[in-house]
């Protein structure tokens, strides 16, 4: 796999491990359902990882343990189970199509963001982000990871292109201007974790008017 347009090893071994924080899973399974070829791949290690729980010793339970989990399937078994709420984007990747949205927010020229109400860790949380073509971010770097998949259109940064179901993986080391390359708007799911922080004198300017 190219170790820039998809996710690291390390990121993709925790999600099928489950292990992966909310936000980034989110963001990861909306990549994994774009590409078939990295979600064969982690279906491949849950797989295994199977293999691996049915061949392990069994541990006991702790005491109780079995009469809660009966007075638990008779509780739920009582609750009325309703469908999450459907957005108004159904050209969201399937992962997507279930989480509440709020509404679209004005951040810059040409840049707007929308929450995705989806588990938080955290400061870390999922938004949507929507830019203009021939618009760009401020050069910046992050206060945490900032982990961003392409659903549609294009970006660049000063070194690698973006298109749809790329996924870049940015932290606090990373200092990048994602510009929109395509004729039409890029839409991305980010996992953000705290606020952007904007580069040199301008960026401190202009810092406290720009909030994801």
């Amino acid at each position: 796999m190219n170790p820039v347009r998809n996710p690291s090893e390390e990121r993709l071994l925790a999600y099928a491990a489950g292990t992966l924080s909310p936000p980034e899973a989110v963001v990861l399974a909306a990549h994994l359902a774009l590409r078939p070829a990295n979600n064969a791949w982690v279906r491949r290690l849950q797989a295994l990882g199977g293999e691996f729980l049915e061949e392990a010793q069994p541990s006991a339970l702790s005491q109780g343990a079995l009469a809660r989990a009966m007075a638990r399937i008779e509780t739920d078994a009582g609750e009325v189970r309703t469908t999450p709420p459907l957005n108004d984007m159904p050209e969201l990747p399937e992962p997507l199509r279930n989480y509440a949205l709020g509404p679209w927010r004005w951040i810059g020229p040409g840049i707007r963001a929308r929450d995705v109400h989806a588990p938080r860790d955290g400061d870390c949380r999922v938004i949507l982000l929507k830019i203009d073509p021939g618009r760009e971010t401020p050069r910046h770097t992050h206060g945490g990871v900032e982990l961003t998949c392409v659903l549609s259109g294009a970006y660049a940064t000063e070194t690698t292109r973006f298109d749809v179901g790329d996924l870049e993986e940015a932290d606090e080391e990373v200092l990048h201007r994602p510009r929109v390359v395509s004729d039409e708007p890029c839409l991305c799911v980010v996992a953000l974790d705290g606020q952007i922080q904007p580069d040199g004198w301008l960026g401190r300017l202009i810092r406290p008017f720009i909030r994801l």
